[in-house]
Order: C-alpha cells, then sequence, then structure tokens
C-alpha cells in the first residue's frame, strides 16, 4: 500500500517579520507566505520523497535599515501539490481545494515586520499542521467486487499494463494504479481511475472501504464491473449473483455518500465467456428491467432506497475480446453527452447573468 500515498501530514509556517528602525521610523518586510500550488504529474509519495521531514518553512522579511526603510519581503514557499488535493486543518475540518493546475492555497501567511504599531518588533508567521487529502480525478471510475476482471478490462481498453492479482494480492499491490493513465477511445482521451475490490461493509471502512470510496466522489461517470457467474469473497461468505452483486455495490456507494448514486452509470457485465453466461445474461436482463420485482431475494438491510440506472448494459468479455469496443464507444458517447450537458447549462447559467445584469 505504501507505494501509493492520498494523505500527508505536513507542518507550515510563514515567514518572520522583519525589525522595524526606530530612529527613522522604518518598517521591516513582512514575512514570506507558504502556498500550495496544483501542478500535473505531482504525486504525494513524491513530495514526501523529496521532503522527507515534511517541513515548508518560508523567508523572514528583511530588517529595516538606513539604506532601506522599508524591508523586502521574505522568500515565499511554494509546494506543489497533485490536482485533487482538500487541504484539512488538525480537527479534520476542509478549509482549501485545489482541482484544478495553477491554482493556488495560502497554507501559511507570514508575519508582519516591525512598525510604528508594533513598537518596531517583528511579528512571528502563522504556523500550523495541515494535512493533504487526495481525491483523484477521472472521467470514469471502476466499481466492482474482487476478482469482476476490472484489471483485465482495463488492460483490454488501454496500453495499461495494471497488475492481475487475486483478492489479497490486489490489495495491496493494485492500489489505483491508474492515477495517471489516459485511455485512448476514439481519438479522444477519457482518464479511467480503477477502484481495488469493494467488499460488503465498505461504507463502513470494512477491509479499506473509505481509501476506495472516496476516490469516487470526483469520477465523472462510474463503470460498474460484475461477474456474470456471480461473486463469493470467501467460503465463509455469501454467494451473490450477479443482480445481487449490482444492488450491493449500489448500496455501499449509496450508503457512503448518498450522490454517488446519482452519478451517470454504465454496466459492464464480465466473463461472457463462460458456461451458462448467457442464460445467466437473460435472468439478469429480466431483472435489470424490473429491479423493484426480485428485491426479495436480498435481506432487507442490504436494499439500496434508490436503483442506479445504467445508460448502457453491456456483455464482454476480457477473455476473448467480445464487447471491448462496444463499451469503449458506449463510454465515448457517455461521456460527450454528459459534457455537452455541462455545457448547455453553463451557457443558461451566463446568458442568465447577462439579462439580469441588463
Amino acid at each position: 500500500y505504501s507505494n501509493f500515498i492520498d494523505d500527508l501530514r505536513v507542518y507550515v509556517k510563514g515567514g518572520s517579520g522583519g525589525m522595524g528602525y526606530p530612529n527613522l521610523g522604518g518598517e521591516g518586510g513582512r514575512g514570506g507566505d507558504v502556498w500550495f500550488v496544483a501542478r500535473e504529474r505531482t504525486t504525494l509519495k513524491s513530495i514526501r520523497q523529496k521532503y522527507p521531514q515534511k517541513r515548508f518553512v518560508a523567508g523572514t522579511g528583511a530588517n529595516s535599515s538606513v539604506k532601506a526603510l522599508k524591508g523586502e519581503k521574505g522568500k515565499d514557499c511554494e509546494v506543489h501539490v497533485p490536482l485533487g488535493i482538500s487541504v484539512l486543518d488538525d480537527d479534520g475540518n476542509q478549509i482549501g481545494e485545489l482541482n484544478a493546475a495553477g491554482e493556488r492555497f495560502l497554507a501559511a501567511r507570514g508575519g508582519l515586520g516591525g512598525s510604528l504599531a508594533t513598537n518596531f518588533l517583528p511579528c512571528k508567521g502563522q504556523r500550523r499542521t495541515v494535512h493533504l487529502d487526495l481525491k483523484l480525478i477521472a472521467d470514469v471510475g471502476l466499481v466492482g467486487f474482487p476478482n469482476a476482471g476490472k484489471s483485465s478490462l482495463l488492460s483490454k481498453i488501454s496500453h495499461a499494463k495494471p497488475e492481475i492479482a487475486n483478492y489479497a494480492c490486489k490489495f495491496i499491490l493494485f492500489i489505483f494504479r491508474a492515477r495517471s493513465l489516459f485511455i485512448d477511445l476514439l481519438i479522444k482521451k477519457i482518464s479511467v481511475a480503477d477502484l481495488p475490490g469493494l467488499i460488503e461493509g465498505a461504507h463502513a471502512n470494512k477491509g479499506m472501504g473509505h481509501k476506495f470510496l472516496k476516490h469516487v466522489e470526483r469520477t465523472k461517470q462510474l463503470l460498474l464491473v460484475v461477474d456474470i457467474s456471480g461473486f463469493q469473497l470467501s467460503m465463509k461468505t455469501q454467494f451473490r449473483t450477479a443482480f445481487e452483486t449490482i444492488l450491493l455495490l449500489t448500496k455501499e456507494l449509496e450508503l457512503y455518500k448518498e450522490e454517488l448514486v446519482a452519478k451517470p452509470a454504465l454496466l459492464a457485465i464480465n466473463k461472457m465467456d463462460l458456461p451458462c453466461a448467457k442464460d445467466n445474461l437473460d435472468e439478469l436482463m429480466t431483472q435489470l428491467e424490473s429491479p423493484r420485482d426480485f428485491l426479495h431475494l436480498l435481506e432487507e438491510e442490504m436494499i439500496p432506497a434508490n436503483t442506479l440506472e445504467f445508460r448502457n448494459v453491456i456483455p464482454i468479455s476480457t477473455y476473448t475480446g467480445e464487447g471491448i469496443e462496444e463499451l469503449k464507444t458506449c463510454l465515448r458517447k457517455s461521456i460527450d453527452e454528459q459534457a455537452e450537458q455541462v455545457n448547455e447549462e453553463y451557457r443558461k447559467k451566463k446568458l442568465l447573468l447577462l439579462q439580469t445584469s441588463k
């Protein structure tokens, strides 16, 4: 798990101000500030490696002197952080957010220089400990229980070569390997984040539920990957059919954060090369057409309040390649439609603002 870091605790301190010059009323320079600046191709792991002490201190302001009554400002300290960072204080309250390249957040302000108001004594800079909490930003988030075939699917729709392993190994080796993966779909590119296999109870932080689920929050769309033959984590856990698996995944998303279920979603039904897959698919499609008629198959506490409405349901086989091209086309179309919808809403808001200003 140490190969990927999505939370980093750092110490930041603004520079102290410079001394004033009482005889001539000179004012010391203000201390430098500490800034977090969003930068592409940056990771929290690289920050930890480059700054093992995780301390960021800005420069001290220059003292006032006969030659320079107004002291120069101390040097700012800029820390490059990845896109998708939330800045939290020690109490867990969010105090800042950086989602686009070039965005800046003032982490610690420098102290004022000595002046008449401070009896020419400088002020210390702001200092505090903050958490850099990373949530991946991607067009599509792959969601599914272990061994559904997400890693294999990722390798089929891109040039990536992810670790493909059983659940126990994948938990350690394949955590967000697709952080900055861009999948070439019909010339245009789509970024995809692979979220490792969830388990029942992930919303309650079982396994490493919150470590995984928080990264779904900033994905634009969801792609659920389900094994047509069903799912069973171990001999000690209950077997789930493909339909039950879909409902359980929906429930986990809903219990973690209800608005996740409102995201646009597609469904990839994997392992169609297996025996009886077509019969299972026919049964599943019937269940998906009228999900309310089959909710009795699950325990009441496991039934989601709202079922996901899939834009497309695509049967695939990562082993034979069946349905992969159709899936890529559906992903591209769905992303384009969502982008057009967002643009249309933006145009309406701009038009409304213009009309209001007139």
